[in-house]
């Protein structure tokens, strides 16, 4: 038996029944997102009697039971009508027609570059009577005074401020076009010697809209809501793709349960959302909403996967860790349900685990996508991530991620075996992680990590920092200036202006090497100076007064040579940091670097940043 229907209906009707709230929408759909050239393009079709493809409406009281909302623009009337029906696909249609035939409010919109602007469309009935191409032309879209201007605002090209002035400039306003009773009144007061031209205007655009129907397949409330939820993902296909959240927003609406309003919050309905409570903490602030849904759904299949090792499945019949989409889609509410406060409470400690390693500003984070597999594992150790043992490896594991630059593309699977090996060498010491035994750090890498933005780079100043690094001019460490919100610059170590006269190529001077972080005031003394000068420039100012030992130890906190560096060597000075950085790196992440044959081995893609400085965020 069919569970749907598919007819036509007037536009006008349809439009009539959504301004009562008869028709409205499904809670989950996104907003309404068309800029001005998508309103005037359909306004055309509709005048033309084009196609605009078909709407497909759900009927309520069904199976399927979702918190609805009226479509935007649209004031719920007193008493709150009850929904009918409700849009599955047409959202975007229906709302631009609503809004520009059926309300009298300008109409929120916004300019093809996202810009927001409020408009007020209109028919220039002269131009309009041109028909065929001429009816795009014919479309004023008027600011929201109703004032069209140009020269920068000085010049009033049109005014349509009043219905006198509509009228005598032929100027019809759209939203008269379902019902112009009142406005051909003001025209036969106003400008009767017009009414001629009006009428083969109303015969050839009004009638046009007045006549359209509009194809609408409509799904009775017998259908099931797992069919409601896969009809939306397929007819939502075009446009602006639906990511896994909306998908699964939708799918959980059908269940009475608003994920949107679960992670965003909603002030109306008084409701907190789960990533404004993971913001208070700055490094969580990158978060989204598919890196949560992740989490969960580490947690969900890790569980069922654990019930059937248990119960003596083997091979494929035992459930996979996943991350992947499909996984998601199929994650049920009451999973979301068990595991989503955990793992809220896991990203939390993952903020707490990653000031600990030093990475402290949003600035600082190598991946985001390592949140997601620290956040399951933590949720699961709860307070125990602090046991020493356990939080060595945590820590290999994290650096192994970062400085094998492996969370860069395709790591759905990588975060999934994550979470089942680092649970597994925790509770029982078994076979190291794959991500630990994948990563490799060539000490070569370092002649060739000159972008700021790669994760290596990142996580090798953190751990620079974490060493103990001092500013060269003031007295403290460089996070304890970062705490003090002071401004810090990534600057050569070795000037750039020293290393050119010097004949020192760019590729060599230019990579991570020869930079660290330190403040504005030092930065500012090296200049192009020799480090030979600048450091005895610094140490002997007035509110410095340091003798050479312990201006030694402040360079020495870096991984720097000093006495290459006071004798102005370049090649001994680099090769020397080269050796400490890569002993930092081996530390880090409990193993000895990798040598690579031909050297080829670059990570995460580099570009050349020349010499701009970073400004290294305050902690917040």
């Amino acid at each position: 038996m069919s569970t749907f229907d598919s007819t036509k209906r007037l536009l006008p009707e349809i439009l009539a029944e959504i301004v009562k709230a008869k028709i409205q929408l499904p809670d989950f759909q996104r907003g309404w997102v068309w800029d001005d050239q998508h309103i005037r393009s359909l306004l055309v079709s509709i005048a033309r009697s084009f196609p605009v493809g078909a709407v497909m409406l759900l009927e309520t009281g069904g199976e399927a039971k979702f918190q609805v909302r009226p479509v935007e623009g649209v004031s719920l009337p007193s008493g709150e009508s009850d929904a009918e029906l409700l849009i599955l696909d047409g959202q975007q249609r229906l709302t631009t027609l609503t809004q520009v035939l059926a309300t009298k409010d300008a109409v929120k919109t916004r300019t093809e570059k996202g810009k927001p602007i409020r408009r007020h469309y209109y028919w220039n009935i002269e131009v309009a009577l041109e028909g065929g191409d001429r009816l795009e032309d014919a479309i004023e879209a008027i600011e929201e005074d109703k004032i069209k201007r140009s020269n920068f605002g000085r010049q009033i090209d049109l005014d349509l401020t009043t219905t006198q002035k509509e009228c005598e400039q032929l100027y019809f306003p759209c939203d008269q076009i379902l019902n112009s009773d009142a406005w051909e009144e003001a025209l036969q007061e106003y400008a009767a010697e017009k009414f001629g031209l009006y009428m083969q205007f109303r015969r050839q655009v009004l009638n046009a809209f007045r006549n359209y129907q509009l194809p609408v397949i409509q799904l009775g409330k017998a259908t099931t809501k797992e069919a409601v939820c896969l009809v939306f993902e397929k007819v939502n296909t075009g446009g602006v793709p639906l990511n896994v959240f909306e998908l699964v927003t939708a799918t959980y609406a059908a269940d009475g349960f608003n994920l949107r309003d679960d992670w965003h919050g909603n002030a109306t309905r008084n409701v907190s959302g789960r990533y404004q409570r993971l913001c208070k903490e700055a490094l969580l602030s990158q978060v989204e909403s598919t890196d949560f849904l992740q989490a969960v759904s580490m947690l969900h299949t890790l569980e069922l996967r654990r019930a059937d090792v248990a119960s003596g499945k083997i091979g494929k019949s035992i459930q996979p860790v996943s991350a992947k989409r499909v996984s998601i889609l199929a994650m049920p509410l009451s999973a979301y349900a068990k595991w989503a406060e955990e793992v809220e409470v896991g990203f939390l400690l993952a903020a707490k685990f990653l000031r600990k390693e030093c990475v402290k500003s949003p600035r600082e984070l190598p991946y985001r996508t390592q949140l997601a597999p620290l956040a399951s594992v933590l949720a699961h150790l709860r307070e125990r991530w602090l046991e020493p043992r356990i939080y060595q490896k945590l820590s290999h594991w994290y650096w192994s991620g970062v400085l094998g630059e492996l969370y860069g593309s395709a790591i759905e699977t990588r975060i999934a075996n994550d979470v089942e090996d680092l649970l597994q060498w925790i509770e029982s010491d078994s076979a190291i992680p794959r991500t630990i035994a994948d990563a490799a750090f060539s000490p070569d890498r370092l002649d060739t990590m000159t972008s700021r933005l790669s994760a290596a780079y990142k996580g090798l100043n953190v751990l620079v920092l974490r060493e103990g690094a001092q500013d060269f001019f003031w007295k403290a460490k460089i996070q304890e200036l970062d705490d003090e919100e002071l401004a810090l610059d990534i600057h050569h170590i070795f000037p750039q202006d020293w290393c050119e006269k010097n004949g020192i190529k760019r590729a060599v001077y230019n990579t991570v090497v020869n930079k660290t972080p330190i403040s504005y005031k030092a930065n500012r003394m090296i200049g192009g100076h020799a480090p030979s000068i600048y450091l005895s420039k610094l140490q002997s100012h007035t509110q410095v007064q340091l003798a050479d030992a312990e201006m030694n130890a402040i360079v020495g906190s870096h991984l720097i040579d000093t006495t290459a560096l006071r004798a102005d060597d370049f090649d001994t000075f680099y090769k020397n940091r080269k050796a400490s950085l890569v002993k930092l790196v081996e530390r880090a992440m409990g193993k000895a670097a990798a040598a690579v044959a031909d050297g080829s081995e670059l990570g995460d893609a580099e570009e050349d940043e020349g010499d701009q400085q970073q400004v290294i965020s305050p902690v917040a």
